[in-house]
């Protein structure tokens, strides 16, 4: 079986301009980030007390009191679910801080919890820590209680400083995420945030993390509703890092409809179709989709009948961690201060299905087509058909690189038995840029060739599940790239590992 090789187009088939499109590549802290692949969102606040998605700000403090808060609780279902950190939102737009704030009376030191001496801040990074979490921060820009907002410098006074007392006193965070939320102020004002300033504090206190959604490091992927691109890509127009363009088309009503709702527009960021004219303006902004374990991103208990199911979220987890982003999966407790029974079922569920894909990697004999086996520290590196190791292990190998006259790159994984499949896992050794434009996973059987997938982008990481087939090897080939490609990863993996299991 031959498929053709599409060229580039006029556009592109200059060195230079291939060289510039490969020249855009990730900083160290963006790599940390994507190596985090699925993380949660933590809502929890004054909203979860009087059952809101958004407050209206000066809500009384007393109505905070979680009667049985168990953080540590927290922690264990996310780690559980195979989680690598969590975002707390230590202020949403009510303005209600769950630290004690020094710049406004607003806070946990002013409700009956712990009898006004508590930091819930505190509590949940140093949980998360003790779980073998990442800890990271939201904080809205929007504050519905606070009387300075609207009125400009005055008010990113006082956003800079709470930005400074939660980026000074927590620990390491690896991201600060912020959204895009500008409503009015007193006499219907809207404050004009000073973005720049904000991400000066950000470098200054947290060098390492990444800056998300309304920032320079990630991106929006564009929905709530855990959608994801049929190919994501990386390297995309600078124009996206717009805030303006965020904040436009973020949550406008305190439903849960925004949450499950998934919009089409802008399908195609970074094609070669797509990036034509714009080669002089282009950054590394990878996505993350952001989504809710509910309809709604506070706990509220009508939703416990709503919660996603652990096949539904390995499904998301799929698509996302398998689509060159990563997932912000929100966990929202509820008003006792636990994260629900729904909500602890279908998370543990969706931490056994990870572990089975992840340990339904098949055994195989890898050939090449071209190029010498990878190597580490001088070491030839034979088993192509394990998982990439986590981005830093120092025993990781290095990405295979086809030799120049290598017109159709392939990666032949031979099984060690006859085996159904269902999927591949393959992953681009980033550090070099985002290369491969076209793939196509092949199955052979009896020496009779059937296309199993194919794709376009890879990026960090692509994982293809198709209907399962019995065969003898698995071939990977590219098609089409920019320069050389990087392969990291090529894995077979076993077709029951694969399916969700509804």
């Amino acid at each position: 079986m031959t498929r053709d090789i599409v060229p580039l187009p006029p556009a592109f088939r200059a060195a230079g301009e291939v060289e510039a499109l490969t020249a855009v590549r990730p900083g160290a802290r963006q790599v940390a980030w994507q190596s985090m692949e699925f993380y949660a969102f933590i809502h929890f606040g004054m909203n979860t007390m009087t059952g809101r998605e958004w407050g209206l700000g000066g809500e009384d403090p007393a109505l905070f009191d979680p009667s049985d808060l168990d953080v540590d609780q927290w922690m264990s279902t996310i780690a559980a679910a195979g989680m690598t950190g969590a975002i707390l939102t230590a202020k949403h737009h009510d303005g209600f801080c769950l630290w004690p704030s020094q710049v406004t009376t607003h806070s946990v030191a002013s409700s009956g919890w712990q009898g006004g001496n508590g930091d819930l801040v505190r509590l949940v990074a140093d949980a998360a820590r003790r779980h073998g979490l990442k800890f990271g921060v939201y904080l809205s820009p929007w504050d519905r209680t606070e009387a300075t907002y609207g009125s400009g410098k005055a008010y990113d006074d006082f956003f800079v400083r709470q930005l400074e007392e939660l980026l000074s006193h927590y620990g390491e965070v690896f991201s600060v995420w912020f959204d895009g939320a500008n409503g009015e102020g007193a006499n219907g004002a809207h404050q004009v945030y000073d973005w720049e300033r904000y991400y000066t504090v950000v470098r200054r206190l947290q060098p390492g993390a990444v800056i998300s959604v309304c920032g320079p490091d990630v991106r929006w992927c564009g929905n709530e509703a855990g959608h994801t691109r049929p190919d994501e890509w990386s390297v995309v127009p600078a124009a996206l890092r717009d805030a303006e363009r965020v904040a436009e088309r973020s949550q406008q009503a305190d439903d849960g409809v925004f949450s499950r709702l998934v919009r089409s527009g802008d399908e195609d960021l970074g094609s070669r179709e797509a990036l034509v004219g714009r080669i002089d303006d282009l950054v590394w902004y990878p996505a993350e989709v952001n989504t809710s374990i509910r309809p709604g991103w506070f706990y509220h208990g009508y939703e416990d009948s709503s919660v996603r199911s652990a096949g539904d979220l390995f499904d998301l987890w799929c698509d996302a961690v398998g689509g060159n982003a990563c997932l912000l999966l929100n966990v929202p407790p509820d008003p006792r201060g636990l994260v629900a029974a729904p909500d602890v079922a279908a998370l543990t569920g969706l931490g056994e299905r990870i572990r089975t894909f992840r340990n339904g990697v098949l055994d195989a004999d890898v050939a090449l087509s071209s190029g010498a086996p990878c190597t580490h520290a001088g070491e030839p590196v034979s088993d192509w058909s394990m998982l990439a190791r986590p981005a830093g292990d120092a025993a990781a190998p290095d990405a295979w690189r086809p030799e120049a006259f290598d017109g159709a790159p392939t990666i032949s994984l031979a099984l060690a038995d006859s085996a159904d499949v269902g999927a591949v896992v393959i992953r681009e050794d980033i550090t070099q840029g985002q290369r491969v434009e076209r793939f196509v996973v092949i199955g052979v059987a009896d020496g009779h060739e059937e296309v199993l997938a194919e794709g376009n982008s890879v990026g960090y990481q692509r994982i293809l599940r198709f209907p399962s087939r019995v065969v003898d090897e698995v071939k990977v080939r590219i098609e089409a790239s920019r320069g050389l490609p990087a392969i990291r990863t090529v894995a077979v993996i076993d077709a029951d590992a694969a399916r969700s299991r509804r």
